[in-house]
């Protein structure tokens, strides 16, 4: 299978003595569905931001869709970003006086898309994630599950190659914690390579792959395991 991703020797410090990240190789295929666990402190968070491009690493190298993310100006990046890459995070980050259609169109603004055509796709997308009756709904309108996923459909609506969903569950019911993890697992099945960042170790147990950091280390891939 073609890798999606690959990063080799990441470091990242913060400072002369801080090193969230000290060496992490780590190589995604495309249609994985893993997930990257550790305790509070371990660098999960700061490998989510450095494999997503929202940070630059202090030394080693990413590849993403074939692109050396790592070389690329802040610019190039953003597009990237914008084609390749979606973010769901414990957060919903929906802005509360928009429909949900109208928040997850807003996933495209950087695709150049009219507004009719973005809309469009919104409609699709949340019709996909079982929000079709709730297009006009704003947040405030919405349970937590469903907010989250309104943020899947955003962070999807685009058709990235990889998903970075960090700590998904993490402020929702059991219940509507799990009717995200299986929203992501369909993504899955779809074709989504699937990253999920999380401290929970039953979910992770839970998925084909699973990546353990200790102090800005890979303690265990289970997928080399094999």
């Amino acid at each position: 299978m073609t890798a999606v991703l690959e990063a080799s020797r990441l470091e990242k410090r913060y400072g002369s003595d801080v090193a969230a990240l000290r060496g992490v190789s780590l190589s995604i295929e495309e249609g994985e569905l893993l997930a990257i666990v550790g305790p509070s402190g371990s660098g999960k968070s700061t490998l989510l931001h450095v494999l997503g491009t929202l940070e630059r690493p202090s030394s080693g190298t990413i590849r993403i869709d074939g692109h050396p993310a790592s070389e690329l100006t802040d610019r190039a990046l953003a597009a990237l970003r914008a084609h390749a890459i979606g973010f769901v995070f414990q957060q919903f980050f929906l802005l509360d006086g928009r429909s949900a259609r109208d928040n997850v169109a807003d996933g495209l603004l950087y695709t150049g898309l009219p507004l009719r055509e973005r809309r469009a796709r919104a409609e699709e997308t949340l019709r996909e994630v079982g929000l079709g009756p709730r297009l006009e709904h704003r947040p405030n309108q919405l349970s937590g599950g469903e907010r989250q996923r309104v943020a899947v459909a955003r962070a999807v609506v685009g058709r990235p190659r990889i998903l970075f969903a960090d700590e998904p569950t993490g402020n929702l019911d059991t219940q509507s914690g799990q009717g995200v993890v299986s929203l992501l697992r369909e993504l899955n099945r779809t074709g989504t390579t699937v990253v999920v960042i999380t401290h929970e170790r039953e979910l992770a147990e839970s998925l084909p792959r699973r990546v353990e950091l200790r102090d800005g280390l890979v303690e265990l891939d289970t997928k080399q395991a094999a």
